[in-house]
């Protein structure tokens, strides 16, 4: 039988943070020399859209044509945006309130609009949630933060961190969010779409419908 008393075990004062290892130095000054640089081949930046207020983001699929759509949530209400054109092709400004934010789910759904109307999205951002770091087909997006709070979005093609290769070879510095606050960073459950949202914008791209997911 388990014996319980009101006396609580003494809180242990945290010792000093260890200093980075040598490796550890090496490495952030890799990740904090590295410039942002173009995605490359085959991918395809399509769209720089200011959202403010952005909430977070998700991924859906066109119910007749079967591209990649992406969904916004933020302050000002919903959009959905084409993910191989880059276009807006919905908004609600007007969102009912029960279910404008997704937070307001313990899935963090939130309704469609546009052509996926009557299904529901799941947005990662804000509240929780995550969007594929990988493709599928060999391409991985990592998001660092090697001088905290700014993060930068790294995506790469040799497997990840530590990326021993030259960077803009097979790993490329693509986004600094050092002027927003992140929000969610992923590809599409398809792999042929990568975005990256922050709190005041959403950034979109693309290795268009004619890439096959076995392509390098």
């Amino acid at each position: 039988m388990t014996k319980w008393t009101k006396n609580e075990p003494p809180v242990e004062q945290p010792g000093p943070e260890p200093e980075l290892s040598p490796y550890q130095q090496a490495m952030r000054q890799r990740l904090l020399a590295a410039p942002v640089v173009p995605a490359p081949e085959p991918w395809q930046r399509i769209a720089y859209a200011p959202v403010g207020g952005l909430l977070g983001i998700g991924f859906a699929s066109h119910p007749g044509a079967g591209q990649d759509l992406v969904m916004v949530v933020s302050h000002d209400g919903h959009g959905l945006f084409d993910a191989v054109t880059g276009e807006k092709i919905a908004r609600d400004r007007d969102a009912d309130p029960e279910d404008s934010s997704p937070d307001a789910d313990p899935a963090l759904q939130c309704p469609g609009l546009g052509p996926v109307a009557g299904s529901k999205v799941r947005i990662a951002g804000l509240f929780g949630g995550a969007l594929h770091t990988t493709s599928g087909d060999g391409w991985k997006l990592e998001v660092v933060a090697p001088a905290w709070p700014n993060e930068r979005v790294l995506l790469s093609r040799d497997g990840g961190l530590p990326h021993s290769g030259p960077h803009g070879e097979r790993w490329w510095h693509i986004f600094h969010s050092n002027y927003s606050e992140l929000r969610a960073a992923g590809f599409s459950p398809s792999g042929q779409t990568l975005a990256v949202a922050t709190s005041s914008d959403l950034s979109l791209w693309t290795r268009g419908a004619d890439h096959s997911r076995s392509s390098d």
